[in-house]
This record gives structure tokens, C-alpha cells and sequence, in this order.
């Protein structure tokens, strides 16, 4: 499938599971080949909490998402979130041997998995390790050193941590369901992949994207990832306080929240009253709006309260000039950007997927919803452009018009020697090629 440009986004959330086909067009858009989406009955706060059920699901979701698009799925990006993902902060440093030479790629490579090194708690692994600046010889403040001299290389890391056990239970989940894991994507940086610009990031800017079960906080400055956090609160415990609050069914909550819900009670009108199916044999329920929106209100307060926090905590909150971005299936409730800029005075906007969209894709794809998926198809095409440039350099192909399609022109002994140098010349292997492989072999152990 990779090999066809082809990139497949599998999206296991807390209310639903989706899966995205697409590729990339030659104006360097995504076209959507095919999608789709099933509830999901056996994710809790986005982790697997019942194997069998998300199985099913990621087996229906493929499956639709195959039938649409006409390819036969095998390999998915997957992403990985959750209340137990956290982040912290570590400086590194590396006295180089070779001070005669400029500073190259495996230099900067063998600092960043230094970090890998670091003593976590049991069960706890180090998803991943984002390079933040860099000094030389104590000039600080440098973003891109290779090509530099210097004789000691330091470095500030922003590092993210996250349960072994949570990310095995993804990756025995979509294996079972007959797939193959290319990638295991942190999802608040795939979700900002779709829905940040640029400019923003530059900028900086918060990212909140509201899924079901969590909330999920990235913030950028100067173009680099300062912080993430997830918060243990979204949309079902939304639609659960309307539940209790109204005494009525969760299906008849939900569906009240997205049609009629809104975070501003004061938008609402007293006289506006809804009515509602009772349950057999008795009569339909009267439920006010003022009423709903309140419900609605005081939890968002409670999650704004929260993201409010994490900013402050950044050390970021006086220099975030492109406010906020929320976006998820939450983003959607009415008035929730309003209020939010209400609770902390910064500029705030609903992201939308559609800018790195091609034309002719569904409507329904340019949703907030979708953020996330689309965005793990975003992160895979880029890490697939980037891999095929590094073969590129070290290998030339030529590509004939034929069935065999491909045709090597180097002779046998030079493409073994230069395999050994790729073998050789990889020591910055990210987080998700190392630790998917220790993934991979623990799962190998287990079904032998």
C-alpha cells in the first residue's frame, strides 16, 4: 500500500472508530479514497478498555473504508492518546570526538536518543523525544545546527510519556483485526498537522482538540511543540450530565446535545421547550433549552477551567498571539468558541481539515470531527515523501513503464554494501520505529 503512495489513518477513539484512505494529488492536496466510521464499544478515555469489542469495530470501519475506496487495506497509521499520555521537559548534551568536523546528522541523532535513556516510572515508556533548540559551545537559541562547528552540542527536549501497556493493547487490537501498524502517531500533533497553519504555529497557538472521552492540548511557539496534555473529560461525560440532569435515555442525551445544545445558557430563551419520546406507556417529556444549555455550560466551564490551567502552566500564556484552535467532535457544540475566549480572554476559532483537502472530497470530511484521522494520513504521507527522498539519496532507482514496475541499476555487491550503510547510518531512529519495534517483538513472544 505505501509503496502505491497510498496512506491509511485508523483513528480509535472514545464514541467512534475511523478509518481514512487517502493520497496525495499533484497539487500536493489530499484526495480522500474512501473512509469509514462505527461507534466504538470498547474504548474508554481512549484506551482500550475491551479487546474483542475494538476489534470488531476497527474490522466493520476497515471494511467500509475498503468497499468506498477500492483498496484493500493492510497497513495503518494508528493513533495513540489517552489520559495516560504526559509530557515533561530534559536538557541533554553531547561532548563530540571529532571537533575538527562539522556537526552532522548523527550527532544530532545520537543526542536525541540519549533521551531514550532516561529512568521512567514502571510501566511507563517514552513515546517520543522532540528536539527543541539547540546551543554550541554555550551560543544558545540555534534551530537547525548541522552544518556548525562546535566541540559540546546541548540540547532542550520536549518529552512525551505514556503507558506500555496502553499502546499494546492498540497494537494487539489492530493486529487481530488483520492489520499491519506502519506508524503509532501521537494524536494531538496529527490532529494540529490538519487544522494549524504554518503562520500560527509561528506564531503560537493552542490546539484543544475535544474528543469523547479526553481533551486533547498541544501548544506551539516559534513553530515547535512546547507542551501537550491530556485532559480525562470530552463530550460523553457532556452528553452523561444531560442524562442525569434531564432523566432521560443517553441516546435521547446525545441526540439533544448535538441538535439543540448549546455552552451559553444565556443564548437561550426560557420559553424555548423541547419535547422528547417518553419510554412506552408514557407521555413525551418536556425538557426546556435554558435548562440544557445550562447543563451543558457548567461542564464545559469545567473542561475550559482545565485547558486554562495547562496554559498557564506552559509558561506560554502571554505568548500565544494565535489564541486557540478547537476542533474534535466537541469543537462542534454551539457557542463552545464564545465561551471559551470568554473564560480566557484569548482569541479562539473552531479548526476545520478542509485547507490541505482536495476540492472534490465529502462534505461531511471537512468536519472537526475528522481532525484527527485526517491528520494521521497528513503525518503518514509527509513521513512517506521523507523516507522515499532517504532511499532516494541512498540508492538510485529507475522506474520503467512495465508490469515489474521497478528496476534496480546498481550491481549486486555495491546495493549489499550500501545496505550495510543504511543499517549502519540510522542511529536517529524516532520513538515510532523504535518502540513500535519492542511492540512488535512483545507481541511476536506472546502468540509463539
Amino acid at each position: 500500500m505505501k509503496s502505491q503512495g497510498i496512506i491509511v489513518g485508523l483513528d480509535i477513539g472514545t464514541t467512534k472508530i475511523a478509518v481514512i484512505v487517502g493520497q496525495k494529488n499533484d497539487h500536493g492536496k489530499v484526495e480522500i479514497l474512501g473512509y469509514g466510521k462505527v461507534p466504538s464499544i470498547g474504548v474508554k478515555r481512549g484506551v482500550v478498555s475491551n479487546i474483542e469489542n475494538t476489534i470488531q469495530s476497527i474490522k466493520e470501519a476497515v471494511e467500509e473504508a475498503s468497499q468506498k475506496s477500492g483498496v484493500n487495506i493492510n497497513v495503518v497509521n494508528v493513533g495513540i492518546a489517552g489520559q495516560h499520555i504526559k509530557s515533561m521537559y530534559h536538557r541533554g548534551s553531547l561532548m563530540r570526538e571529532d571537533t575538527e568536523s562539522e556537526i552532522s546528522q548523527e550527532d544530532i541523532d545520537k543526542l536525541c536518543n540519549s533521551m531514550f535513556n532516561l529512568n521512567m516510572n514502571p510501566g511507563e515508556e517514552i513515546l517520543e523525544v522532540i528536539p527543541q533548540e539547540f546551543s554550541i559551545d554555550n551560543e544558545n537559541c540555534i534551530r537547525q545546527p548541522r552544518g556548525m562547528s562546535g566541540n559540546h552540542l546541548e540540547a532542550n527536549f520536549h518529552i512525551i510519556i505514556g503507558q506500555t501497556a496502553a499502546a499494546k493493547n492498540i497494537y494487539k487490537c489492530v493486529r487481530r483485526a488483520g492489520l499491519e501498524v506502519s506508524d503509532l502517531i501521537l494524536e494531538p500533533i496529527a490532529s494540529a498537522e490538519a487544522v494549524l497553519s504554518e503562520e500560527e504555529k509561528e506564531a503560537g497557538v493552542v490546539l484543544v482538540d475535544i474528543g469523547g472521552g479526553t481533551s486533547d492540548i498541544a501548544i506551539f511557539h516559534e513553530g515547535i511543540i512546547r507542551h501537550t496534555a491530556v485532559i480525562p473529560l470530552g463530550g460523553e461525560i457532556i452528553s452523561e450530565d444531560v442524562k442525569e440532569g434531564c432523566s432521560i435515555i443517553k441516546k435521547h442525551a446525545e441526540e439533544l446535545k448535538i441538535r439543540f445544545g448549546s455552552a451559553l445558557a444565556s443564548e437561550n430563551k426560557d420559553e424555548e421547550i423541547i419535547a422528547i419520546p417518553g419510554l412506552r406507556g408514557r407521555a413525551p417529556k418536556e425538557i426546556s433549552l435554558k435548562n440544557l444549555a445550562s447543563i451543558i455550560q457548567a461542564r464545559m466551564e469545567e473542561i475550559i477551567e482545565h485547558i486554562f490551567y495547562e496554559i498557564r502552566n506552559s509558561g506560554y500564556e502571554k505568548k500565544l498571539i494565535g489564541g486557540i484552535v478547537l476542533t474534535g467532535g466537541g469543537a462542534m457544540l454551539k457557542h463552545a468558541a464564545q465561551l471559551t475566549e470568554f473564560m480566557t480572554g484569548l482569541d479562539t476559532r473552531i479548526g476545520y481539515p478542509n485547507e490541505h483537502l482536495a476540492k472534490d472530497v465529502p462534505p461531511e470530511m471537512a468536519s472537526p470531527m475528522f481532525a484527527t484521522s485526517i491528520g494521521l494520513v497528513l503525518v503518514g504521507i509527509d513521513r512517506y515523501d521523507k523516507e522515499m527522498a532517504r532511499l532516494k539519496e541512498l540508492e538510485p532507482v529507475f522506474v520503467e513503464e512495465s508490469s515489474s514496475a521497478v528496476t534496480e541499476s546498481v550491481p549486486k555487491q555495491k546495493r549489499e554494501k550500501k545496505k550495510k550503510v543504511k543499517e549502519t547510518s540510522e542511529p536517529g531512529k524516532k520513538f515510532t520505529e523504535a518502540f513500535l519495534e519492542k511492540i512488535k517483538n512483545w507481541f511476536d513472544e506472546e502468540t509463539e
